[in-house]
Protein backbone atom coordinates (compact mmCIF):
# COMPACT_ATOMS: atom_id res chain seq x y z
CA UNK A 1 0.00 0.00 0.00
CA UNK A 2 1.39 3.64 -0.99
CA UNK A 3 1.11 5.89 2.00
CA UNK A 4 1.56 9.34 2.44
CA UNK A 5 1.81 10.84 6.00
CA UNK A 6 1.94 14.33 6.37
CA UNK A 7 4.27 15.80 9.49
CA UNK A 8 7.77 14.87 10.03
CA UNK A 9 7.35 14.95 13.86
CA UNK A 10 8.10 12.37 16.31
CA UNK A 11 4.56 10.56 15.69
CA UNK A 12 4.38 10.98 11.74
CA UNK A 13 7.95 9.86 11.72
CA UNK A 14 7.27 6.93 13.91
CA UNK A 15 3.82 5.85 12.17
CA UNK A 16 6.68 6.02 8.77
CA UNK A 17 9.21 3.73 11.05
CA UNK A 18 6.85 1.30 11.81
CA UNK A 19 4.66 1.15 8.22
CA UNK A 20 7.96 1.22 6.25
CA UNK A 21 9.30 -2.53 6.35
CA UNK A 22 5.69 -3.40 4.61
CA UNK A 23 4.49 -0.42 2.57
CA UNK A 24 6.29 2.29 0.69
CA UNK A 25 5.16 5.38 2.57
CA UNK A 26 6.26 9.32 1.62
CA UNK A 27 6.83 11.54 4.53
CA UNK A 28 6.80 14.61 3.51
CA UNK A 29 8.08 17.52 5.61
CA UNK A 30 6.47 21.24 4.99
CA UNK A 31 10.59 22.37 5.57
CA UNK A 32 12.78 21.37 2.41
CA UNK A 33 15.41 21.34 4.63
CA UNK A 34 13.96 19.23 6.77
CA UNK A 35 13.10 16.66 4.07
CA UNK A 36 16.41 16.63 2.30
CA UNK A 37 18.00 16.06 5.87
CA UNK A 38 15.38 12.64 6.53
CA UNK A 39 16.71 11.85 3.01
CA UNK A 40 20.38 11.88 3.64
CA UNK A 41 20.63 11.06 7.13
CA UNK A 42 18.42 8.57 7.16
CA UNK A 43 17.14 9.56 10.49
CA UNK A 44 15.02 12.25 12.14
CA UNK A 45 17.63 14.05 14.52
CA UNK A 46 15.37 16.72 16.00
CA UNK A 47 12.30 14.99 16.53
CA UNK A 48 13.23 10.93 16.99
CA UNK A 49 16.99 10.64 17.28
CA UNK A 50 17.88 6.79 17.44
CA UNK A 51 15.84 5.34 15.27
CA UNK A 52 16.95 4.85 10.96
CA UNK A 53 14.22 5.27 8.47
CA UNK A 54 13.57 2.11 6.41
CA UNK A 55 14.14 1.51 2.51
CA UNK A 56 10.53 1.86 2.34
CA UNK A 57 10.26 5.49 3.42
CA UNK A 58 10.71 8.48 0.78
CA UNK A 59 10.94 11.70 3.02
CA UNK A 60 9.64 14.73 0.58
CA UNK A 61 8.90 18.31 0.33
CA UNK A 62 6.41 20.34 -2.28
CA UNK A 63 3.90 23.17 -1.11
CA UNK A 64 0.81 23.22 0.45
CA UNK A 65 -0.37 24.40 -3.27
CA UNK A 66 0.54 20.86 -3.90
CA UNK A 67 -0.44 18.40 -1.89
CA UNK A 68 -3.84 17.26 -3.17
CA UNK A 69 -1.78 16.17 -6.20
CA UNK A 70 0.82 14.31 -4.16
CA UNK A 71 -2.03 12.57 -1.82
CA UNK A 72 -3.62 11.37 -5.20
CA UNK A 73 -1.02 8.89 -5.57
CA UNK A 74 -1.23 7.27 -2.04
CA UNK A 75 -4.11 4.78 -1.33
CA UNK A 76 -4.08 6.28 2.26
CA UNK A 77 -3.11 10.16 3.84
CA UNK A 78 -2.17 10.60 7.46
CA UNK A 79 -2.21 13.70 8.61
CA UNK A 80 0.55 13.98 11.74
CA UNK A 81 0.51 17.81 12.14
CA UNK A 82 -0.09 19.38 15.66
CA UNK A 83 -3.75 20.00 15.93
CA UNK A 84 -3.02 23.97 14.90
CA UNK A 85 -2.17 23.03 11.49
CA UNK A 86 -5.28 20.30 10.75
CA UNK A 87 -7.57 22.75 9.38
CA UNK A 88 -5.32 23.97 7.01
CA UNK A 89 -4.26 20.24 5.99
CA UNK A 90 -8.07 19.05 5.42
CA UNK A 91 -8.49 22.79 3.17
CA UNK A 92 -6.06 21.87 1.16
CA UNK A 93 -7.01 18.30 0.60
CA UNK A 94 -10.44 18.81 0.25
CA UNK A 95 -11.13 17.31 -2.70
CA UNK A 96 -9.12 14.34 -2.08
CA UNK A 97 -11.03 10.99 -3.14
CA UNK A 98 -8.68 8.60 -0.62
CA UNK A 99 -9.44 7.82 2.84
CA UNK A 100 -7.49 10.64 4.98
CA UNK A 101 -7.13 10.06 8.78
CA UNK A 102 -5.21 12.55 11.24
CA UNK A 103 -2.89 11.50 14.42
CA UNK A 104 -3.96 14.97 16.63
CA UNK A 105 -5.07 15.38 19.25
CA UNK A 106 -7.12 18.03 21.17
CA UNK A 107 -9.30 20.98 21.08
CA UNK A 108 -8.51 23.37 18.01
CA UNK A 109 -8.44 26.89 19.39
CA UNK A 110 -11.32 29.09 18.56
CA UNK A 111 -11.76 30.39 14.70
CA UNK A 112 -15.44 30.41 13.21
CA UNK A 113 -16.86 29.82 16.52
CA UNK A 114 -16.28 30.88 19.79
CA UNK A 115 -15.26 27.97 21.41
CA UNK A 116 -12.85 24.92 20.14
CA UNK A 117 -13.56 22.46 17.83
CA UNK A 118 -12.84 18.76 17.61
CA UNK A 119 -10.85 16.89 14.43
CA UNK A 120 -13.95 15.81 12.62
CA UNK A 121 -15.95 19.02 13.64
CA UNK A 122 -12.99 20.97 11.65
CA UNK A 123 -13.77 18.28 8.68
CA UNK A 124 -17.17 19.35 8.49
CA UNK A 125 -16.62 22.71 7.88
CA UNK A 126 -13.55 22.38 5.74
CA UNK A 127 -14.01 19.11 3.53
CA UNK A 128 -17.53 17.72 4.28
CA UNK A 129 -17.34 15.60 1.28
CA UNK A 130 -13.65 13.75 2.26
CA UNK A 131 -13.87 10.34 3.42
CA UNK A 132 -11.61 10.89 6.82
CA UNK A 133 -11.41 9.45 10.92
CA UNK A 134 -8.68 9.62 12.98
CA UNK A 135 -6.24 7.02 14.21
CA UNK A 136 -5.73 7.35 18.14
CA UNK A 137 -5.02 5.76 20.96
CA UNK A 138 -1.93 5.25 24.08
CA UNK A 139 1.06 5.53 22.19
CA UNK A 140 4.75 6.90 22.80
CA UNK A 141 6.41 7.64 19.45
CA UNK A 142 9.26 5.90 20.72
CA UNK A 143 7.99 2.98 21.81
CA UNK A 144 6.06 2.64 17.93
CA UNK A 145 9.36 3.20 16.30
CA UNK A 146 11.18 0.65 18.43
CA UNK A 147 8.42 -2.18 17.62
CA UNK A 148 7.27 -2.37 20.75
CA UNK A 149 3.61 -3.68 21.05
CA UNK A 150 1.22 -1.04 20.82
CA UNK A 151 -2.75 -1.27 20.71
CA UNK A 152 -4.62 1.74 18.72
CA UNK A 153 -7.84 2.80 17.67
CA UNK A 154 -8.84 3.76 14.09
CA UNK A 155 -12.28 5.79 14.65
CA UNK A 156 -14.68 6.74 11.56
CA UNK A 157 -18.26 6.55 10.21
CA UNK A 158 -16.52 5.56 6.98
CA UNK A 159 -16.30 1.31 6.89
CA UNK A 160 -13.79 2.05 4.41
CA UNK A 161 -11.73 4.73 6.26
CA UNK A 162 -11.51 2.05 9.17
CA UNK A 163 -10.55 -0.63 6.61
CA UNK A 164 -7.98 0.74 5.01
CA UNK A 165 -6.26 1.73 8.41
CA UNK A 166 -6.49 -1.47 10.00
CA UNK A 167 -5.17 -2.78 6.90
CA UNK A 168 -2.27 -0.55 6.65
CA UNK A 169 -0.93 -0.62 10.43
CA UNK A 170 -2.00 -4.17 12.08
CA UNK A 171 0.89 -6.21 12.20
CA UNK A 172 2.65 -8.09 14.66
CA UNK A 173 4.10 -5.47 16.76
CA UNK A 174 0.59 -3.26 16.64
CA UNK A 175 -2.89 -4.39 17.22
CA UNK A 176 -5.87 -1.85 15.52
CA UNK A 177 -9.19 -2.27 16.41
CA UNK A 178 -11.93 -0.49 14.55
CA UNK A 179 -14.37 2.28 16.20
CA UNK A 180 -17.30 3.82 14.96
CA UNK A 181 -17.17 6.83 18.10
CA UNK A 182 -15.17 9.26 16.19
CA UNK A 183 -16.61 12.09 18.95
CA UNK A 184 -16.16 9.80 21.90
CA UNK A 185 -12.15 8.87 20.21
CA UNK A 186 -11.69 12.69 19.90
CA UNK A 187 -12.86 13.84 23.45
CA UNK A 188 -10.57 10.77 25.11
CA UNK A 189 -7.16 12.04 23.23
CA UNK A 190 -7.98 15.60 23.81
CA UNK A 191 -8.84 15.93 27.49
CA UNK A 192 -6.25 13.28 28.47
CA UNK A 193 -3.36 15.82 27.69
CA UNK A 194 -4.84 18.19 30.38
CA UNK A 195 -5.24 15.44 32.86
CA UNK A 196 -1.63 14.43 32.28
CA UNK A 197 -0.20 17.83 32.99
CA UNK A 198 -2.34 17.43 36.47
CA UNK A 199 -1.21 13.98 37.50
CA UNK A 200 2.71 15.25 36.69
CA UNK A 201 1.61 18.14 39.21
CA UNK A 202 0.43 15.60 42.31
CA UNK A 203 3.61 13.54 40.96
CA UNK A 204 5.36 16.29 41.20
CA UNK A 205 4.19 17.62 44.48
CA UNK A 206 5.11 13.71 45.86
CA UNK A 207 1.45 13.73 46.86
CA UNK A 208 1.43 10.24 46.40
CA UNK A 209 -0.13 7.19 44.52
CA UNK A 210 -3.59 7.56 46.57
CA UNK A 211 -3.63 10.72 45.11
CA UNK A 212 -2.49 9.77 41.69
CA UNK A 213 -5.23 6.99 41.42
CA UNK A 214 -7.89 9.17 42.54
CA UNK A 215 -7.20 12.54 39.90
CA UNK A 216 -7.01 9.73 36.84
CA UNK A 217 -10.34 8.33 37.80
CA UNK A 218 -11.97 11.60 38.93
CA UNK A 219 -10.51 12.54 35.51
CA UNK A 220 -12.05 10.21 33.55
CA UNK A 221 -15.20 10.79 34.76
CA UNK A 222 -14.45 14.49 33.70
CA UNK A 223 -13.82 13.18 30.10
CA UNK A 224 -16.62 10.58 29.71
CA UNK A 225 -19.12 13.49 30.90
CA UNK A 226 -17.92 16.30 28.01
CA UNK A 227 -17.80 13.38 25.80
CA UNK A 228 -21.46 12.46 26.43
CA UNK A 229 -22.46 15.68 26.12
CA UNK A 230 -21.03 15.92 22.57
CA UNK A 231 -22.71 12.68 21.58
CA UNK A 232 -20.14 10.02 22.19
CA UNK A 233 -20.74 6.68 23.89
CA UNK A 234 -19.80 6.29 27.33
CA UNK A 235 -18.36 2.49 26.60
CA UNK A 236 -15.66 4.45 24.25
CA UNK A 237 -14.10 5.75 27.55
CA UNK A 238 -12.87 2.68 28.73
CA UNK A 239 -11.30 1.54 26.15
CA UNK A 240 -7.84 2.11 24.25
CA UNK A 241 -8.82 6.15 23.58
CA UNK A 242 -9.88 6.65 26.86
CA UNK A 243 -8.95 5.42 29.65
CA UNK A 244 -6.00 3.61 28.05
CA UNK A 245 -4.75 6.81 26.51
CA UNK A 246 -5.34 8.28 29.86
CA UNK A 247 -3.38 6.17 31.81
CA UNK A 248 -0.23 6.11 29.69
CA UNK A 249 -0.19 9.95 29.17
CA UNK A 250 -0.74 10.56 33.04
CA UNK A 251 1.95 8.09 34.31
CA UNK A 252 4.30 7.45 31.56
CA UNK A 253 7.63 9.05 31.48
CA UNK A 254 8.08 9.71 27.76
CA UNK A 255 4.59 11.94 28.60
CA UNK A 256 5.45 15.36 27.50
CA UNK A 257 2.22 16.43 29.29
CA UNK A 258 2.89 14.61 32.13
CA UNK A 259 6.44 16.34 32.37
CA UNK A 260 5.02 19.77 32.14
CA UNK A 261 3.05 19.31 35.67
CA UNK A 262 6.25 17.76 36.93
CA UNK A 263 8.39 21.27 36.31
CA UNK A 264 5.42 23.31 37.11
CA UNK A 265 5.30 21.47 40.78
CA UNK A 266 9.65 22.02 40.59
CA UNK A 267 8.50 26.13 40.34
CA UNK A 268 9.30 26.61 36.66
CA UNK A 269 7.40 29.04 35.07
CA UNK A 270 5.12 27.54 32.12
CA UNK A 271 7.12 29.32 29.28
CA UNK A 272 10.34 27.45 31.01
CA UNK A 273 8.94 23.91 30.87
CA UNK A 274 7.20 24.12 27.77
CA UNK A 275 10.85 25.55 26.07
CA UNK A 276 12.39 22.85 27.56
CA UNK A 277 10.90 20.00 26.42
CA UNK A 278 11.63 20.82 22.39
CA UNK A 279 7.79 19.60 21.44
CA UNK A 280 4.46 20.36 21.49
CA UNK A 281 2.83 19.88 24.56
CA UNK A 282 -0.93 19.88 22.96
CA UNK A 283 -2.50 19.66 26.64
CA UNK A 284 -0.55 23.19 27.34
CA UNK A 285 -2.76 24.53 24.47
CA UNK A 286 -6.15 22.69 24.62
CA UNK A 287 -6.42 23.07 28.24
CA UNK A 288 -8.40 26.61 27.53
CA UNK A 289 -10.60 25.17 24.52
CA UNK A 290 -11.13 22.17 26.86
CA UNK A 291 -13.03 24.15 29.70
CA UNK A 292 -14.51 26.67 27.90
CA UNK A 293 -16.23 23.89 25.60
CA UNK A 294 -17.26 22.48 28.68
CA UNK A 295 -18.44 25.14 30.24
CA UNK A 296 -20.73 26.16 27.18
CA UNK A 297 -22.13 22.62 26.89
CA UNK A 298 -22.64 22.87 30.99
CA UNK A 299 -19.89 20.15 31.93
CA UNK A 300 -18.72 20.55 35.13
CA UNK A 301 -14.55 19.35 34.97
CA UNK A 302 -12.86 20.82 38.05
CA UNK A 303 -9.67 19.14 37.43
CA UNK A 304 -8.97 20.38 33.90
CA UNK A 305 -10.39 23.99 35.33
CA UNK A 306 -8.01 24.21 37.83
CA UNK A 307 -4.70 23.06 35.50
CA UNK A 308 -6.41 26.30 33.18
CA UNK A 309 -5.94 28.34 36.65
CA UNK A 310 -2.29 26.98 37.34
CA UNK A 311 -1.30 27.37 33.86
CA UNK A 312 -2.54 31.26 33.21
CA UNK A 313 -0.44 31.65 36.51
CA UNK A 314 -3.68 31.99 38.84
CA UNK A 315 -3.10 29.65 41.63
CA UNK A 316 0.33 28.41 42.86
CA UNK A 317 1.02 24.15 42.15
CA UNK A 318 -0.47 23.66 45.94
CA UNK A 319 -3.36 25.86 46.11
CA UNK A 320 -4.19 23.77 43.01
CA UNK A 321 -4.49 20.65 45.20
CA UNK A 322 -6.19 22.98 47.80
CA UNK A 323 -8.62 23.68 45.66
CA UNK A 324 -9.63 20.45 44.31
CA UNK A 325 -9.74 18.60 47.92
CA UNK A 326 -11.41 21.48 49.68
CA UNK A 327 -14.63 20.36 47.22
CA UNK A 328 -18.22 19.99 48.44
CA UNK A 329 -18.79 16.31 49.40
CA UNK A 330 -20.48 14.71 46.15
CA UNK A 331 -21.95 11.41 45.15
CA UNK A 332 -19.51 9.59 42.65
CA UNK A 333 -21.77 8.81 39.88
Amino acid sequence: MDILVLGAGAWGTALAVSAGPRHAVTLWARDPAQAAALASQRENLHYLPGFRLPPGVTPVSTPAAELQALAGRHALVIIATPMAALRGMLTALGACRQPVAWLCKGFEAPVTQPYGLLGHEIRAEVAPQLLAGVLSGPSFAQEVANGQPTALVAASESAVVRDVLVAAFHGSTMRVYANEDVPGVEVGGAVKNVLAIATGLCDGLALGLNARAALVTRGLAEMTRLGMALGARAETFMGLSGLGDLVLTATGDLSRNRRVGLLLAQGRSLQEAVESLGHVAEGVYSARTVVERARRLGVDMPIAQAVVELLDGRITPRQAVGLLMGRDPAAES
